[in-house]
């Protein structure tokens, strides 16, 4: 603490934990733009000229201006409480969208255009546009949510908000960064040897250096001393021909075309889900801050969030921007207010200036595994930890959901390593359903539960959380609320394409679904008058 005002100890916009914490998010955010190159070239075909001259400016727009928000909203905070242990709130690009746009928007586009006779460079610019609506219809759902959030929070319990966050960090950061750590064992190890030492050993090293600063480091050595780092002189000249400096120029012509091209409401099936998806992760990363101490307003922090989507937009990245999971993480680590100002800082000048590859040769991923490993444990750990211990089985129940969409993932994955899905093998279809189910695993179950998961996880948990504390006709409007997203395909419904299984959104899509959560809400109606109360305070 710097100075006095007003009566309160002015924060300092730097602290010696902002160094983690900035090493945790940025090699996150750096991870999303290395599959964003990858996806664009190998997919969609994208040259150079588009990746570098308008998706990654438009990326550094985005994330800028949601970094130098949340780094300032912590601040104000900080300053106006007193408190020196306000940590910003993560942010950076959508990794959920990222998928979803480029395999069921921008990819369908091209593969139309291709068949109405474009060539390859106008197959990729008619993806690309359809890639900006999606994000500027993502941008303009996640703004409007914001009036309507507030309210969703304070009826919803932080077990129902908390635990679908935990499902995703348990499955998708910490399970797959865990495959990670053991595929490379002398980087990943080590380093998590270090990253465990420092963070729930609660030690430092001699002359204050910061241990994420330390596990990246020996990371990096020890990646180049085992050969983890690539060698190949032309993926290094090729790293290095992409250096050069881009300034983000708006395409707002661009973005208008495509807006009103005619072929925008085609992806309406994909945009509303996705849109309402990042309302509600936004939700649950707000609640999931508050739970660690810091309580930011909701209205605002959602309208800079769909913001930086618009600006992403405006600027020529097909890429929406979100509040990141593992606030708690990062507070863990001793970030502060700084670390949001130097990822913000940090990835905007390797997109302006095209070194995203030459810095990902240099320090490979290896290097940053542990840290984001702990981000994930720390997740979990905070869903339980910050809801009342009578609702910890609303928090398990809670977490399933997650665990189980990342399953069907991994399922995928390894029929698409067996070559379905893939150009030259079989495609994806309801044939591979009995083949499935004979390995004693139910490929409905599996395809239905990963559609909306997020929903369905934090609807299961409310369920449990009022059921618990006997509010039976509560528990029901969210049996409901469940039914009626089902209806409609935000939930459970989903649709074969030749390379995955997608959501169905229609009308009466999932109607087995949604006929089965509305039984369950008829019976929770009818527990009172079918129970006795004594036998109700002992189940």
């Amino acid at each position: 603490m710097s100075s006095m005002s007003g009566g309160h100890a002015k924060a300092r916009w730097f602290v010696r934990g902002d160094v983690d914490g900035f090493f945790g998010l940025a090699i996150d955010n750096l991870i999303q733009l290395l599959v964003i190159g990858a996806l664009l070239r190998g997919v969609l075909g994208f040259d150079s000229q588009l990746i570098l001259g308008r998706v990654l400016p438009g990326a550094a727009v985005s994330v800028l201006l949601g970094n130098l928000f949340y780094a300032w909203q912590a601040k104000r905070l900080a300053d106006a409480t007193g408190r020196d242990d306000v940590t910003a709130l993560p942010y950076g690009i959508n990794t959920v969208s990222l998928f979803a746009f480029v395999f069921l928007v921008m990819l369908p586009a091209k593969l139309a255009a291709q068949s109405a006779g474009a060539d390859a460079e106008q197959a990729a610019l008619v993806a690309w546009r359809a890639g900006l609506v999606a994000c500027f219809g993502s941008a303009l759902i996640e703004i409007a949510g914001s009036f309507l959030a507030p309210w969703i929070r304070r009826q919803t319990p932080r077990a129902a908000l908390l635990s679908g966050l935990a499902g995703i960090a348990v499955s998708f950061i910490a399970l797959s960064f865990f495959y990670k750590t053991f595929g490379s064992p002398i980087v990943g190890i080590t380093t998590l040897g270090i990253v465990l030492v420092c963070y729930f050993g609660g030690v430092q090293f001699r002359g204050g250096i910061p241990g994420g600063l330390v596990a990246v480091a020996a990371g990096t050595l020890l990646a180049w001393t085992t050969g983890l780092v690539s060698t190949d002189p032309a993926a290094w000249a090729d790293a290095r021909a992409s250096v050069g400096l881009t300034l983000p120029v708006p395409v707002l012509d661009e973005l208008w075309a495509a807006v009103t091209g005619g072929n925008a409401a085609a992806y309406l099936s994909v945009i509303v889900p996705m849109g309402i998806v990042n309302v509600v992760g936004s939700l649950q990363n707000l609640e999931s801050a508050e739970a660690a101490g810091d309580s930011f307003e909701t209205r605002s922090s959602l309208i800079v969030n769909g913001l930086g989507s618009l600006a992403a937009a405006v600027f020529g990245s097909c890429f929406p921007t979100t509040l990141y999971i593992g606030h708690p993480g990062w507070k863990g680590l001793g970030a502060r207010v700084g670390y949001s100002v130097l990822n913000g800082l940090f990835i905007s000048i390797i997109c302006l200036t095209g070194s995203v590859a030459l810095i990902a040769l240099a320090v490979p991923m290896e290097a940053g595994l542990a840290i984001v490993l702990w981000i994930g444990v720390i997740i979990v750990a905070q869903a339980f930890e910050a809801t009342p211990a009578r609702h910890a089985p609303a928090v398990a129940m809670g977490l399933l959901p997650g665990i189980a969409a990342w399953g069907t993932f991994m399922l995928k994955q390894g029929l698409r390593a067996g070559g379905v899905g893939t150009p030259d093998g079989p495609v994806f279809s309801a044939e591979l359903e009995p083949m499935i189910d004979a390995l004693d695993i139910s490929a409905r179950g599996a395809f239905s539960v990963e559609q909306g998961f997020l929903f369905t996880a934090m609807i299961l948990a409310a369920v449990t959380a009022e059921i618990i504390e006997r509010r039976f006709r509560v528990a029901a409007l969210w049996c409901f609320i469940a039914s009626g997203l089902t209806w409609f395909g935000l939930m459970h419904a989903y649709a074969w394409t030749p390379g995955d299984t997608v959501i169905d959104v229609g009308f009466g899509v999932a109607l087995e679904w949604s006929a089965a959560y509305m039984i369950a809400g008829g019976f929770l109606v009818l527990v009172p008058w079918l129970t006795v109360p004594e036998q109700r305070r002992h189940v």
